[in-house]
């Protein structure tokens, strides 16, 4: 199992090893709810999660999703959608433990609303921590 949860240790939630998939989506809604230029999600079936302490709080993100975050630190752990995704949950992958235990993500989604420079991002120069 995969262990995870927010940055003050309130939710913490299990998953299966393998998701059904892992992809980075640059949507809009998901943009404004993390703060992020992107956010990478692992798929799940519903069954194969479940939270081990607290409880996230659901809010409706749009008509057909609720996004699930940490009460007290508001970190996003989950998302769901029974239009959608009936029966599945997706998870933030960097809430997990250990991220990297993952496969790679194998596809950038909902790329028609993605920021212009997120594109060539990579090309940046890079540094170990924060230049000084």
């Amino acid at each position: 199992m995969l262990t995870g949860g927010c940055h003050c240790g309130a939710v913490r939630y299990e998953a299966a090893e393998t998701p059904k998939r892992h992809s980075i989506c640059h949507c809009s809604d998901c943009r404004r709810s993390t703060g992020a230029p992107m956010v990478a999600w692992a798929v799940y079936d519903a069954n194969d999660v479940r939270v081990t302490k607290g409880e996230p709080r659901w809010r409706a993100s749009s008509e057909n999703a609720q996004r699930g975050f940490c009460p007290a630190c508001a970190t996003g752990l989950f998302y769901r959608s029974e239009k959608f995704l009936p029966g599945l949950i997706d998870i933030q992958s960097a809430t997990l433990d250990d991220p990297g235990r993952l496969p790679p993500p194998s596809a950038h989604v909902q790329v028609a609303e993605r920021i212009a420079w997120v594109r060539d991002v990579h090309l940046a120069p890079t540094h170990e921590r924060y230049p000084g």
